[in-house]
């Protein structure tokens, strides 16, 4: 498992861009297969590939394409480790925004 916790930003995207070459890779797909299916030019998977900067949506095109949704349904869930983080989750879901006041000055 990859630990993230003692890496900079950029070394997670080079070891990510890595398994994500390697598991097209391993499924016998070109950039160009990836790109088609994805609905992207072959120089955005080339790109993504190299860690250049493309759009979130294109990273969850691809990971699609690769079969891999189930990583990004844990994607930002919550954190629920008690029953205290449930009711606090819960009691977070439905805040409104907060109106603002005016001051006169």
């Amino acid at each position: 498992m990859l630990e993230l916790s003692f890496r900079k930003p950029a070394e997670i995207v080079t070891l990510l861009c890595e398994r994500l070459r390697t598991e097209r890779l391993a499924l016998q797909l070109t950039q160009a297969d990836v790109a088609a299916r994805a609905g992207v030019g072959a120089n955005t998977v080339s790109n993504l590939e190299a860690g250049r900067n493309v759009s979130l949506e294109t990273v969850i095109r691809v990971a699609m394409v690769l079969g891999r949704s189930k990583e990004l349904e844990a994607l930002f869930l919550p954190k629920l480790d008690s029953l205290e983080d449930v009711h606090r989750y819960e009691k977070s879901a439905k805040r409104q925004r907060v109106k603002r006041t005016t001051r006169n000055d």
